[in-house]
């Protein structure tokens, strides 16, 4: 009896194994998407999750982005871009939907939203102009990411172009500040301080996605940073009517405001300031009001014009708007130079 008691306690079962965690889920499904920040953006833009609200759920629960930093991204107020997040999470909660990392006939149908929430993501590691805001480490991991991303989707042509898209814009990095910290402009960049090797890689995904059909926004967007970097030296004109046709290609996908103010401003270099500022203010000024390059590009246009009065306005409204500090030294100094101007 004493030899059975024994033996029992020795072949007493191990206890369950608890219920996996949903990192363990996730690193266990490590060969579906081998990066776990992929998989993470993957698992959150659910379709069960509105079109509208999949990108800044996702930029809020993966990137961490504020609430604030989101609705500025989709040009919407703080209030609204809360109830769309809190919507969301509602419904999820409601229907009990199960976040798993989707197999790969799952992944064509998120693409668009992944796509806009590194899209978002990007942006904002760039909001200082040379990446060095409190969001600076998103434009490395986000260059990482699109390798991964067009590992998983060869034939995926707006993973492609995004990832060229990346690729020149990355490529500009060193000559996005002067000696002084402040922004320096696309057309005043100094194309021999742009990483050439970048600028390849990313002439390389274009061409891939061009040839699996007609180009689509993405390609185009990536087309209008190609265009850019196909400078070599500053003494070759900028490349505005180029810049100016394929805003024009995009626009007729629908409308964009972000498209719309940089038409502006190429149309401006092309027909003169007063084409420029009559395109700008056809757009909904109250819509505009927090975006801070609507009133930086009209004040420019309006003190190109002699409209010394209302650039200042301008000027003042874009600094009010709290922009980061490469972008606020340059708006300070071509405020400046407004007032000083006879």
């Amino acid at each position: 009896m004493i030899r059975r008691r024994i033996v029992r306690r020795r072949l007493v079962p191990d206890p369950p194994e608890p219920e996996p965690s949903i990192e363990a889920r996730l690193a266990s499904d490590s060969r579906l998407i081998p990066d776990e920040r992929l998989r993470l953006i993957f698992v959150c833009c659910h379709p069960a999750v509105a079109p509208d609200a999949r990108a800044g759920l996702t930029l809020r629960l993966v990137c961490g982005l504020s609430a604030q930093e989101i609705a500025r991204a989709f040009l919407a107020s703080e209030p609204a871009m809360l109830q769309r997040l809190t919507r969301a999470k509602r419904k999820i909660a409601e229907a009990g939907v199960s976040f798993e990392v989707p197999g790969p006939e799952a992944w064509p149908e998120r693409l668009a939203a992944v796509l806009a929430t590194l899209d978002v993501a990007y942006a904002r590691a760039h909001e200082d102009a040379a990446g060095a805001g409190p969001h600076a480490g998103f434009a490395q991991e986000i260059l990482e990411l699109t390798t991964v991303l067009v590992e998983l989707l060869p034939n995926e042509p707006d993973a492609l172009a995004f990832a060229a898209l990346v690729r020149y814009a990355e490529a500009r990095r060193a000559a996005r500040l002067d000696v002084e910290g402040a922004m320096v402009p696309l057309d005043r960049q100094n194309p021999a301080l742009w990483r050439r090797d970048l600028i390849s890689q990313g002439e390389a995904l274009l061409r891939r996605a061009g040839g699996l059909g007609p180009p689509g926004p993405i390609q185009l967007r990536a087309a209008l940073h190609g265009a850019w970097c196909a400078r070599q030296t500053l003494d070759e004109a900028p490349p505005w009517p180029a810049i100016l046709s394929l805003y024009d290609a995009l626009l007729s996908f629908g409308e964009d405001p972000f498209a719309r103010v940089n038409r502006a401003v190429a149309l401006a270099e092309v027909a003169g300031p007063v084409a420029g500022l009559a395109d700008l203010d056809t757009l909904d000024a109250e819509r505009m009001a927090g975006f801070q390059p609507f009133h930086a590009v009209r004040a420019d246009l309006l003190a190109r014009l002699g409209r010394r009065e209302e650039a200042l306005s301008a000027y003042d409204q874009a600094l009010a708007l709290d922009p980061a500090e490469a972008e606020r030294r340059w708006l300070i100094r071509r405020r400046t130079d407004c007032l000083q101007t006879a």
